[in-house]
């Protein structure tokens, strides 16, 4: 069987450690498609569209990862288009007690055969998250090494034109 894999997330902006853990499951599963969520109750530094532009460059060399996005329920876009693995990345404990509680409540709305894969984020990366990465950098502070190069030249572009 076929494994299709999803990693969502809002991606506002894709750091490294969302990079790591999407290098990784691409290594797991046959296909991987990072579904970026369009979430109403937050603000995003960039458009989702161009979040996808953004974050397809950052992955154009690994052949078997595509980028879409959505909004709505994970649970219908994941059985709307066939995908029998959904991948969450785990930084530590903290984020384990929401992932839980959200994979629970999506085993109830998936279609059968579809599994919920929990991969922690290699250490080195275990502090960083969009929101601290976007305010340091607002904050004139160096993100060199926390975002792929394409983000970092886009998020520089954006600082620079306000």
């Amino acid at each position: 069987m076929q494994t299709k894999a999803i990693y969502t997330g809002s991606f506002d902006p894709l750091t490294n450690g969302h990079m790591n853990i999407i290098t990784r499951a691409a290594r797991l599963y046959d296909e991987l498609t990072v579904g970026i969520i369009s979430n109403p109750s937050k603000v995003p530094q960039f458009p989702i569209e161009e979040r996808e532009l953004m974050i397809a460059e950052a992955l154009e060399s690994i052949p078997n990862v595509r980028v879409d996005h959505f909004s709505g329920l994970l649970a219908d876009f994941v059985n709307r288009n066939g995908f029998n693995v959904v991948v969450r990345g785990l930084r530590g404990g903290s984020d384990f007690e929401y992932e839980l509680q959200m994979a629970q409540m999506n085993a109830r709305l998936f279609n059968d055969h579809v599994e919920t894969v929990f991969l922690m984020t290699d250490p080195q990366y275990s502090y960083i998250s969009s929101s601290v990465v976007k305010e340091v950098h607002a904050l004139g502070g160096s993100i060199k090494g926390l975002v792929p190069d394409p983000i970092l030249r886009r998020m520089d572009e954006k600082l620079r034109s306000r």
